[in-house]
Formats: structure tokens, sequence, C-alpha cells
């Protein structure tokens, strides 16, 4: 009995190491560790949110976050990642878990994806929900839909094509929003300032388009990270080069030819993105318009942007761009007292940005960015007499410094602070007179200004139905010396007393609280109501007495004689989405008020004018308006239409009946446009070919007519008595776009297509401006005016069709 007992206590003895050995091979080889994945959008950075995970041998996985994350615990292995988006190309990758891992994934836009205007279910719900109103996003994909001027997608040309957004005109190189003037919108490109945003006369904007990540535009109630500017903010990002092998992607074209490169220098630490473009458009000009037979225009570009990924959780970018213009014009002959045959102009942008992103956890980051923006206007008069050329030169050099702490704390709150510092330094004006003797040299002094602005923005959502937006910017603006400061005789204008400032001497300072508030009610499930309000002040101000300022006009801040513009703006909105989500209709009202708007006296030049304050008057404004849009973006056939009813008035207040405008009535100011309809269509009616169309109609611009004239000495004289009261004729335009994809292939390295583009397709021949001269031959073709010698003659530029082909490629 007792043999057969111990038998049994050795064979469970036994059974129980066998047991104890199988558990601890069993938990050494489960032991887990946790896989976490962050997937962002390769043109900007951002998270994606519903990206499909799958991994294998395990046959699991599961979707990504509104943070573009997922985190799953894994034992031990070697795992075949692969995540996968619609509109984007798939990412596979190899993971060896021996570890706790977080992979960061990065997909790229597919180029094979047949609608362009791809809208995910997010940024439809962000669309009704979100309480920012007037905000527009221009995506890459929506940009290369549309018809452009000489065969290029064009950031600003898209822009001009939706609700409240004009140009000066045919020749323009800015954009109007909602009845502003063109020097109260902000442009940014990678944080940085551009002061003349345009190439050759306006039809080209200087965003590189491989270069652009995103583009928004803030209308109405403008973030409190922004400031400086009354009227609206395009913040354009360059794109993150998150590639791990050499991509090249660009066009040539009969006008211009652009390359960008984007390769990695280090594997995933240190990458490169390079784009130039280039145009010389001389022998197309006199194509375009007999008027242009001796006008010269040509123009280069370069954006580079280095991309250093030290940890996991810090980012630092470099961003340097620079572009220049060189034009030739015969349309104006004399400045001042200088007889030239002909106008040149020169001028350069140079841009530097350094970014730096540290993120403290998932919800938290800072974000620290250091800047500096030249912007250098040269003008060249080659004197009609002899070889000598004198040259007329001016800058602003801006250098600027942020940092800013952003937290989301949870689903319903999340806000933002910071504090920004910047420094001004303007040289309105130097005249070098070459090796002529006619002309003096002149050089005014530099103006020299330092601005700081602390700031903060809350978003909260109380109610799942209610969306809240609060934002506070603080404005400090010092105006210093060196600076002369003259009292002039009321009667005569002559000088009677000069008051001088030393370098840095503090002059005028100026400061401003600018509250930012936006509310979003959800009505129903696809219906939601705006409204907002926000206060801008603008420190920096353009100074033209020409529709589109040329690099002639006079930049200046504000001083002891010129206040800085203060607006406040009202909004209210109702946006729904329609059919299933497949069509959005938006309705936005406002009414801004500004003050101290500048414009010119009648009679005014100041050119090389040391004493600004003689020739200028700053005016109240008002501009109000209706915009509606219908917006189909997805399906074979998409495309929108715009309407927009709008006017903006200014009113002088002076004194003296000699600087007063209009005699201190309200008149329209040069960007009121009643009137305005675009409407853009796609046809993709099979996988390889696109046509677009583009039809753009509104009321002409104001000019000023004459209301008499006077003869003196023989020359009949017209007399000016108020300021843009008549209208140009109606404008309006078609433009034409094909695109062609020609192969079938569809995992190829090399994507090519083929753009045909038709500019102004039926010759509309749309005024820019009318002029007064004598009329030395009576059967002229001109308007007489008052009946007198004198002609009216109407000046048009695009007066045909402009027809251009680009071959488009991307080679990855």
């Amino acid at each position: 009995m007792d043999r057969i007992i111990l038998l049994k206590s050795n064979k469970i003895s036994k059974w129980l190491v066998l047991f104890t050995l199988l558990m601890v091979s069993h938990l050494t080889s489960a032991q887990e560790y946790s896989l976490s994945f962050q997937v962002l959008n390769g043109m900007d950075n951002r998270p994606i949110e519903n990206v499909q995970i799958v991994l294998s041998p395990c046959a699991c996985g599961g979707v990504t976050n509104a943070n573009g994350e997922f985190s799953i615990n894994l034992a031990k292995n070697t795992y075949s990642v692969k995540a996968s988006f619609i509109g984007y190309k798939t990412v596979q990758r190899e993971v060896i878990l021996d570890q706790n891992k977080r992979v960061r994934l990065t997909l790229e836009e597919s180029q094979e994806e047949l609608s362009a205007v791809i809208l995910s279910a997010k940024k439809v719900s962000e669309r009704l929900e979100t309480p920012q109103m007037g905000a527009v996003q221009m995506t890459a994909q929506e940009l290369i839909k549309m018809p452009a001027a000489m065969g290029e997608v064009d950031l600003l040309r898209g822009m001009v094509l939706l609700p409240g957004i004009n140009n000066a005109g045919e020749v323009s190189n800015g954009l109007s929003v909602r009845g502003g003037s063109l020097d109260q919108n902000l442009l940014l490109y990678d944080y940085a300032p551009v002061f003349n945003p345009t190439h050759l006369f306006g039809l080209f904007s200087v965003f590189t388009p491989e270069a652009i990540s995103s583009s928004d535009l803030y209308r109405a109630n403008i973030p409190a990270r922004y400031g400086d500017r009354v009227t609206s903010v395009l913040d354009v990002k360059v794109k993150n080069p998150y590639v791990d092998k050499l991509k090249l992607s660009g066009g040539i074209g009969l006008v211009s030819s652009r390359l960008s490169i984007e390769t990695p220098i280090i594997k995933d630490k240190l990458l490169l993105y390079a784009g130039t473009r280039g145009s010389f458009t001389d022998f197309l000009l006199p194509i375009v318009s007999e008027r242009l037979k001796k006008t010269k225009a040509r123009f280069y570009d370069h954006t580079i942007k280095l991309l250093y990924l030290p940890t996991d959780k810090d980012q630092i970018s470099f961003t340097n761009f620079y572009s220049k213009d060189f034009y030739q014009l015969d349309l104006i002959s004399q400045v001042q007292n200088i007889n030239a045959k002909n106008n040149q102009y020169d001028f350069k942008t140079f841009n530097n940005t350094l970014n730096w992103t540290h993120t403290f956890n998932d919800d938290s980051n800072l974000r620290t960015v250091l800047l500096s923006s030249r912007y250098t206007p040269k003008t060249l008069f080659p004197e009609s007499s002899n070889d000598n050329v004198i040259e007329y030169e001016s800058q602003i050099n801006l250098l600027s410094a942020f940092s800013e702490y952003s937290k989301k704390i949870n689903n319903d709150l999340n806000y933002y602070a910071g504090v920004q510092a910047s420094r001004y330094n303007i040289k309105p004006g130097k005249l070098d007179p070459g090796n002529g003797n006619s002309i003096n040299p002149v050089t005014l002094d530099n103006e020299v200004s330092y601005e700081i602005s602390p700031y903060a923005n809350i978003e909260w959502s109380p109610i799942e139905q209610i969306t809240l937006s609060g934002g506070l910017r603080f404005n400090y603006f010092s105006f210093v010396g060196p600076y002369t400061k003259a009292t002039f005789n009321e009667d005569t204008g002559d000088i009677i007393d000069v008051t001088e400032f030393g370098k840095g001497e503090k002059v005028k300072s100026y400061n401003a609280l600018e509250p930012r508030l936006g509310a979003n009610i959800k009505l129903l499930e696809s219906t939601s109501l705006k409204v907002s309000y926000a206060r801008l002040n603008q420190y920096l101000q353009n100074i033209y007495n020409a529709t589109t300022p040329l690099p002639t006009s006079r930049w200046k801040t504000s001083d002891l004689n010129i206040k800085p513009q203060m607006s406040d703006t009202y909004s209210l909105g109702v946006y729904q989405n329609l059919d299933d989500d497949n069509l959005e209709l938006s309705v936005e009202g406002y009414y801004r008020s500004t003050q101290n708007n500048l414009t010119y006296k009648p009679g005014a030049d100041f050119f090389l004018e040391e004493f600004l304050e003689r020739d200028v008057v700053q005016a109240n404004g008002k501009a109000y308006g209706v915009e509606f849009s219908l917006k189909k973006p997805r399906g074979k056939v998409n495309g929108w239409i715009n309407y927009t009813y709008s006017r903006s008035f200014l009113k002088t207040n002076a004194a003296k009946l000699s600087d007063r405008v209009n005699n201190n009535k309200w008149y329209r100011s040069d960007f009121d446009r009643p009137h305005v309809f675009n409407g853009t269509l796609n046809i993709e009616s099979d996988p390889y070919n696109t046509w677009s169309f583009n039809f753009t109609a509104q009321s002409g611009r104001p000019y000023s007519v004459a209301n008499a004239y006077y003869n003196i000495e023989g020359i009949n004289v017209p007399i000016f008595l108020e300021r843009n009261n008549a209208r140009l004729k109606t404008y309006h335009r078609l433009d034409f776009s094909w695109k062609v994809k020609y192969s079938k292939k569809v995992n190829r390295r090399w994507v090519g297509d083929w753009t045909f583009t038709v500019y102004n397709l039926y010759s509309r021949k749309n005024p820019y401006n009318r002029y007064y001269s004598q009329r030395i031959d009576r059967g002229a073709n001109s308007s007489i005016f008052l009946d007198s010698p004198l002609g009216s003659y109407e000046l048009t530029i695009m007066n045909s069709p402009l027809f251009a082909l680009t071959y488009n490629f991307v080679f990855d």
C-alpha cells in the first residue's frame, strides 16, 4: 500500500513539474508589448482619422482615432503593417516588436484618384460644427481642377473664384476680400509675410503649386494668432517632405517651367524639398496685345525646405523663399520730372522661416518660429536723351518671432496661447541719378517700429449643439527715430518748425485690444447657424494712386500723423449639406466698419515726399454684402456656383477744402463690386480626360470721370471734382482647360499629363481703365468729352484668348 501511494505521489510530482515548466514557457513566450501608430497626411502633417490598420500574422488591427492614432498590445514577434485610406497610397512596413514601440506612418495622396476634390466625413462635419466663420481652405486637389492663365495651376487665381474675393482688375497683384484694399490682407508663406504675391502682371502668384501643402483664408472671425491686417489673412503652408525615396515633379510650358525635388538626406531624420520656377515671356506679349509690343516680362522663384526629426517628439524645419521679377512698360513715360523712354521694374522677395515644434504628449505641443521677410522693389528710368539709367529703390525688412502653446483638454475644450514680437525697418525711397546731372540724389530716412502682441484663444462646446470660440489679442506698437517732425502753415502749407528725434528715440506708441468671438449653433443634423465678431488693427499700410499698386507705391508705418487702421467686422451665416452631403449650400452676410483708411489727397504726388502727411488723408470706411455658394464636391461632374452682392465705400473728414475727397461725402472705393458671379464646372468623362470651365462676371470697377475741362494756354485740362463717380463696363470672361492622362499603366513611377488651357475663350475686351487725351484726329476711336477737343479713351490689356500647353509630371 505504501509503495502504491509513493508511486502515485511521484507521478503527481512529475505532472506538477511538467505543468510548471509549460506555464513558465508560455508566460515567457506570451509577454506582450504596446504597439502604437500615428498616421499623418504627407502634404500638411495633419492627423488622418479612420485609417485602416491591418497587421499580420495575427490577422488583427483597427482604425485610427481623431488624432490619427491606434494602439494594440501584441506578443513579441515580427509584424507586417498595412495602412490604407481612400484617396491615399497604401503604406506597408515591417515592425520588429521586442519592446514598446510607437510608429509614425505618412500617407501620400494618390495620383490615380479620379476625383481631385476628396472630402472625408470628418471635413464635412467640421464645416458644420466648427465655430470658425468666413474660413476657406483650398487643397492642392481643388487647385488642380481650376483653369488658369498660361496653363499653370495658381492659388490666387483659384481664390478669386470664391465668394467675396476679387482682384483689382485684369492686371492686378493681390486680392481684395469683401471690398477691402489690397494691403489690408495678410499673406503668409510658411509664416513669413509676402508683400507682393504675384508674377507677370498678376497672372501668376509667387506660390509654386508643387510647394503648397494647404492654404487657409480667414475673412470674418480671424483667429487670435493672426494680427496686423484689418480685412483677411491668407495662410499658405509649404509641404513637409515626408519621403523615403527621391520624388520629382514639375511642368514644362510655353510661359513658365518648374521642377520640384523631394528626397531624404538622412533616412527618417533629415529630409529636403526644393522647387524652382522660371518664365521668359517677352516673345508672347505682342501676341496677347498690340499695346504690349514693347513690353518685357520675366520672373523666377524658388522654395527650399529642410525638415529635421531629431526625436519622435521634435520637428525642426527651415524654409527659404526667393522671388524676382523684371518687367518693362511703355504705358507711363514720365514720373515726376524724370523723362524716360520707358519704365522698368525690378522687385525681389527674400524670406526665411525657422520652425521648431515640440510635442509634450498627444494633446499638447509648443511651436516656436523665427522669421525674416525682405521686399525690395526697384524702378529703373532709362533716360530718353542718353544711355543713363536713373534708379529708385525702397525696401521693407521684417524680423519677427513667436511662441505658441496649444492643448486639447478633451473633445469639448481646447485652447492656445502665445506671444509675438516684430521689428519693421522700412526704407521709404532712395533715388540714384547714375551718371546724369539733371536729377539730384535723394535718400529718405528709415522708418523703424516695434510691435509686441500676446494672444490667447479658447474653443468650448458646452452642449452637443453649441460650439463657442473666444480669442483676445493685445497689441503694443512703438514708432521710433530717426524721425523729423514738421509743423506746417495751415494757409500756405510751408514748413514753419522742425523737431528732430534721434535713433531709437520713442516718437509715438499705440496699444489696442482685439477681441474675437464666434458661435456655432447646430439647428439640424445637416444645418448650422454661425455668428461672429472680430476687431483688428493695422500698423503697416500701402499708399498708391493707381488701382494696381506698382513698385513705386509707398509703404508706411503708423507715426505721429498717420494713425493705425482699425476694423470691426460682424458676420452671420447659414450652412446646410443636402442630398446625403453631395451638395453644400451656404449663405453668409457681413458688415465691416473701418477707421483711418489711408488714401491720397486730390492732386497728390508722394513720390520721394519726405513729409507724406502732406499728400495723404485718412478716411472712414464701410463694407457690407451677402454671399451665396452652392458646391458639388464629388462625382464625375462637380464644381460650384457663387454669387455675391457687396458694397464698399470711403468717406474723409478733412477740415481743409483742398484735403477733402468728394467733399467729405461717401464715395465708392476702388474695390466696390455690387454684383459678382463665379461658376466652375469639371467634367471627368473617363479616367484619362478632364474638362474644366470657369466663368466669371462682375460689375465694372469704379473710376473717376472728369466733371469739366479748362483751357490753359491752349491745352485742354480735365477737372476732377468727384472720385470714382463712374463705373467701367461689366467684366466677364470664360476660361477652359483640358487635362489628358495618356498612360493606362496603373502602377507606374512616372505619371504625366498634358494640360491645354485657354484664358478669355471668347476674346472679351474687358476695359482696364479710361483716360483722357487731346484729340488730334476727330475720327479717332474715342468718345468726345463734353464736345471738347479732349477724347475719352478706353484701355484694354487682355483683349484676345491666351493659349497655353503644359506638360506636368511626377516621378516617385
